[in-house]
């Protein structure tokens, strides 16, 4: 692709922004400041998000600290950041709203994601009330929750660790299907207007973070044996597993794994290959850390 053709494409991206302090609703009223501006794609702390769905990136929630929440809602870790920029540029997309704690912050994540700056500035004031933003910071201070713009499924399937509840909307919107043909008047935004409205239910996640004030929240035993067992068998089917036990420590778990194997197979060479494959399966698709895992070969079987 040529630089100009490069820069026209990069012109027709409109970037919204909404900007809010920490608590004070963002997450909340993302959804329907988008569907007022007919954005699809939205950028969240971390996350890059499509149709209620998690395209790229992760979760600053899932981070054990603060300032580490903070680093991955800026995209400050190159991997990061490419992911979500790659995933961008294979998007056809025309609006996106990125939101931030400042006019500061989303014009660093545009940057480090390769879109234009901000064409548009929403303030959370300008849309929520005061009540509103009270009972959010009163929300995220005294109980430590926290929300995430897709629906509960999305994160239950990625976040299961910090998921608490779910949230349903019903507001009203506008749909241009009911638009007679012909020219219609438009906003300021350039997005026509007299629409009609119609119902329309938008569902939020409520999740308690790990960095939250009440500390972590822990997978359940269950579904993490479950889950550790669905990754050795996509490993091996062959490998019989006949005990798991885990251990939570302070920064994650501890896994205790033996296993039967048959004597043609040669996992006793590759025993680290399949400890990784684990970790690092686990780790991606729940959130969790994984500290160490031990596996134990009780039985060679013929």
């Amino acid at each position: 692709m040529s630089i100009d053709n490069f820069l026209f494409i990069f012109r027709r991206k409109k970037v919204f922004a909404l900007v809010g302090e920490s608590g004070t609703g963002r997450s909340f009223h993302a959804k329907i400041v988008a569907q007022k501006y007919r954005v699809d794609f939205l950028i969240d702390d971390g996350l890059l998000i499509k149709d209620n769905r998690i395209l790229a990136g992760h979760s600053a929630k899932k981070e054990h600290s603060f300032m580490a929440a903070v680093k991955v809602a800026l995209f400050d870790e190159k991997s990061h950041r490419d992911e979500v920029a790659r995933k961008l540029q294979t998007e056809k997309f025309k609006r996106i709203l990125l939101l931030g704690t400042s006019e500061k912050m989303v014009y660093k994540i545009a940057s480090r994601l390769q879109l234009p700056p901000p064409a548009k500035i929403i303030k959370i004031e300008d849309i929520a009330s005061q009540e509103e933003i009270d009972k959010a910071i009163r929300t995220r201070r005294i109980e430590g929750k926290h929300i995430i713009p897709v629906p509960s499924l999305e994160i239950k399937r990625n976040y299961p660790h910090i998921f608490y509840d779910a949230i349903r909307i019903f507001k009203r919107r506008m749909a241009p299907e009911k638009l007679p043909k012909g020219n219609h008047p438009a906003d300021s935004t350039g997005i026509p207007s007299g629409i009609g409205p119609v119902p329309t239910m938008h569902e939020k996640s409520l999740v308690r973070p790990e960095y939250s004030k009440h500390g972590r929240v822990f997978i359940s035993e269950g579904a993490l044996t479950q889950f550790v067992t669905h990754c050795i068998d996509e490993y091996n089917q062959v490998i019989k597993i006949k005990k798991i036990l885990i251990k939570e420590t302070e920064m994650g778990y501890r896994l205790v794994i033996t296993i039967d194997v048959p004597y043609a197979t040669q996992l006793s060479g590759n025993i680290h290959e399949l400890q990784q494959h684990i970790i690092d399966n686990t780790e991606r698709y729940t959130g969790i850390l994984i500290e160490e895992v031990n596996i134990i070969i009780d039985k060679i079987t013929e």
